[in-house]
Parts: structure tokens; C-alpha cells; sequence
């Protein structure tokens, strides 16, 4: 059944589509909710690992819902993390008001979160696809 999401014929388009966009607005919801809104965590670099996750999760998520191994489309989906987490942070610097502030170290986790995440698409279709029976 997994293997079916890293087939360019997957029936799962329309799902995984559904998941990625979920998962986008959920990054949305959570970059541009007051700074308050949220706990003070004593974890190093917790902020860091949370765009580290999100990111992966967005770039890992949209592949699934067009898959392919094309390199160009790989880069695509990755450039597109990149500049999402990029918009995100020069918004954090302008809208001040909601007490964000745009960090440059949280654009970098966000870039190492994306290829992470293009990273585990493209191992797991490569596993899946050397376990189809011919």
C-alpha cells in the first residue's frame, strides 16, 4: 500500500493533495499566531526544530501528492520551501505587531527541513520501488 504514494499513478493524489494543503495552513496558522499564544519552552533550539519539522513535513507532504523522482521536480518543490519559509519570516519582520520577529537561523531550518523532507520522499520511493514484484 505505501508504495502506491511514491507512484507517479498513486490514488492517492487527492489525499496526500488534501494533507499538504491542511499542513501549509497549519504552518500559516502557527507563524503568524501572536508570539504569546504560545509557551515559553526551555528546550535548546526548540524553535528551530519546529521549522525543521514543518518544512519536511510541507515539502515531504506535497511530493506525495504529485509524485516523481524528476530531479527538476524535486528542486521545484524544494525551492518552493525555501521561498515559503523566506516569505514567512520577511512577514514575521514586517507585521510586528503580532510580537514575531524575522529570524534568519529559523529561514536556514526551514531550507534544512525542506531537503530533509525531499530527502525522505526520494529514499522512501526508491525503497518501495525496489520492492515492486516485476
Amino acid at each position: 500500500m505505501f508504495r502506491q504514494f511514491f507512484s507517479t499513478d498513486s490514488p492517492y493524489k487527492k489525499q496526500a493533495r488534501f494533507v499538504a494543503i491542511a499542513w501549509t495552513l497549519l504552518i500559516l496558522v502557527g507563524c503568524f499566531a501572536p508570539a504569546k499564544a504560545f509557551p515559553e519552552v526551555d528546550v535548546p533550539f526548540a524553535d528551530k526544530w519546529v521549522h525543521f519539522i514543518m518544512f519536511g513535513g510541507f515539502t515531504f507532504f506535497w511530493l506525495c501528492s504529485n509524485p516523481s523522482l524528476e530531479p527538476i521536480h524535486l528542486f521545484r518543490i524544494f525551492l518552493v520551501s525555501v521561498l515559503f519559509g523566506a516569505s514567512i519570516e520577511l512577514l514575521q519582520g514586517l507585521l510586528s505587531f503580532l510580537g514575531r520577529s524575522m529570524e534568519f537561523m529559523d529561514a536556514v531550518a526551514d531550507a534544512v527541513g525542506g531537503l530533509i523532507g525531499v530527502g525522505i520522499f526520494y529514499f522512501l520511493a526508491i525503497l518501495f520501488k525496489k520492492k515492486q514484484i516485476p
